[in-house]
C-alpha cells in the first residue's frame, strides 16, 4: 500500500490544477499489479531464506499454503497486466518505470540482499521510483520538480531501514541475508548512517517551496518533522539500545505521511487567474528569443519581463538559484 499511496501522491503532483481522478485510479491500480509482482517474485526466490526467519516463515509459500507454480504464474501474469494497463491509460514512460522498477527489485536487489550490504542502497532507488512513476503518468515527463518526492522516498528508507535491520539482525543472519548492521556489532556506523540520511531530508522542504512545487508553510512543516526525525536519529547514534533504535523506527513511520500530507495540502499548482490578479509581480531575466519585450517611456530602454503566478509565483526550475545548478542564471525579484 505504500507504494500505491507514493505513486498516488507523484501523480497528484505532476498534475498541475486538474487532477484525472480516472488517470489516478488506473495508475494507481497499474503500480499495485506491478508491485504485487515484485512481491511475489521476491518471495519466490526467497522461500527457503523466509523459512529460516521468524518474521517470514509464516508467509505462503514457505508455510506451504501456496505452491511455487502457482506463484510464479501469479506475478507473472499480475506484472504483464499492471505494465499493460500502465501503457494503455497512463504513458509508455511510467510503464517502462514500473517495468524496470519490478526488474530492479526481483532481479537485482533480491539476489543482492544474500551478496552484500549495498542492497539497503540498491531498495532505496527501487522505493523512490514509484512516485516519479505517478509523476511521470500526470505529466508525461520526468523533471526536476517530480524528484523532491523521490529524494525524499530515497533519504527515508535508509534510515527506517537501517533501524529495521538493527531490530532484527538476528533473525537476519538467520535467514542468510547480508545487512549492514550485521557487520557491525557496536551499531555505530548504522547509527551514524541513519542520522546522516536524515540530515539529507533537512533542505526538501526549501527546495520544494524555491522550485515552486510547495508554499512557503510546507518548508516551515517539514523543516519541523525532519528535525524531530533527526533527533530520534541522533539519540540512537548516542545511545546504540532497542529501546532507542524502535523510537526511530516508529518515528520513520509517522515521517513519510505527515511528509506526503504536507506536501499535497500546500501544492502549487499553474493558476491562470494569478496572472491577472498580480501582474506586477515580474523577474528580471536574460533575454532570450522566447522572451517578451515591453517598451517602457524612453523607446531606446526595453525590458525583458516574465511574469509569475502571484505572490507565491516561483521563477521556473531551470532558473531557480539552488546550490547544485550554480552555473545557471539567477533571477532577482523585483517589485514594481
Amino acid at each position: 500500500m505504500l507504494v500505491v499511496a507514493t505513486s498516488g501522491t507523484g501523480y497528484v503532483l505532476g498534475s498541475g490544477n486538474a487532477v484525472d481522478l480516472a488517470g489516478l485510479c488506473y495508475t494507481c491500480a497499474g503500480t499495485m499489479m506491478v508491485a504485487a509482482s515484485a512481491n511475489s517474485l521476491n518471495q519466490v526466490f526467497e522461500i527457503n531464506n523466509d523459512a529460516k526467519m521468524k518474521r517470514t516463515r509464516l508467509r505462503p509459500l514457505p508455510s506451504g499454503r501456496i505452491a511455487k507454480p502457482h506463484a510464479v504464474t501469479w506475478a507473472s501474469s499480475v506484472g504483464f497486466a499492471g505494465t499493460a494497463l500502465l501503457a494503455c491509460k497512463a504513458n509508455m514512460l511510467a510503464a517502462g518505470l514500473a517495468a524496470s522498477n519490478l526488474v530492479l527489485y526481483a532481479f537485482v536487489y533480491t539476489p543482492l540482499k544474500q551478496i552484500h550490504p549495498v542492497n539497503t542502497w540498491v531498495g532505496a532507488v527501487v522505493g523512490a521510483i514509484p512516485p516519479l512513476l505517478g509523476w511521470a503518468a500526470a505529466s508525461g515527463q520526468i523533471s526536476l520538480n517530480g524528484l523532491i518526492l523521490p529524494a525524499a522516498l530515497y533519504f527515508w528508507q535508509i534510515p527506517h531501514f537501517m533501524a529495521l535491520a538493527y531490530l532484527c539482525r538476528d533473525d537476519y543472519a538467520a535467514g542468510g541475508y547480508r545487512m549492514f548492521s550485521l557487520a557491525d556489532a557496536s551499531g555505530r556506523r548504522t547509527a551514524a548512517v541513519a542520522f546522516r540520511n536524515c540530515l539529507y531530508l533537512i533542505p526538501l522542504g526549501f527546495i520544494a517551496y524555491d522550485w515552486g512545487v510547495a508554499s512557503g508553510w510546507f518548508c516551515v512543516e517539514s523543516s519541523v518533522i525532519t528535525l524531530a526525525i533527526s533527533a530520534a536519529a541522533f539519540s540512537f547514534y548516542r545511545d546504540r539500545t532497542t529501546q532507542k533504535a524502535r523510537r526511530m523506527f516508529y518515528a520513520s513511520l509517522l515521517y513519510l505521511p505527515v511528509f506526503m500530507s504536507g506536501l499535497l495540502f500546500h501544492r502549487l499548482s499553474d493558476n491562470p487567474q494569478c496572472l491577472a490578479e498580480n501582474p506586477n509581480r515580474i523577474i528580471e531575466l536574460p533575454s532570450f528569443p522566447e522572451a517578451v519585450t515591453e517598451s517602457e517611456e524612453d523607446d531606446q530602454k526595453k525590458k525583458v519581463r516574465y511574469v509569475t503566478a502571484g505572490p507565491q509565483g516561483r521563477a521556473p526550475v531551470a532558473y531557480a538559484s539552488i546550490a547544485p545548478f550554480p552555473f545557471l542564471p539567477v533571477p532577482s525579484y523585483v517589485d514594481q
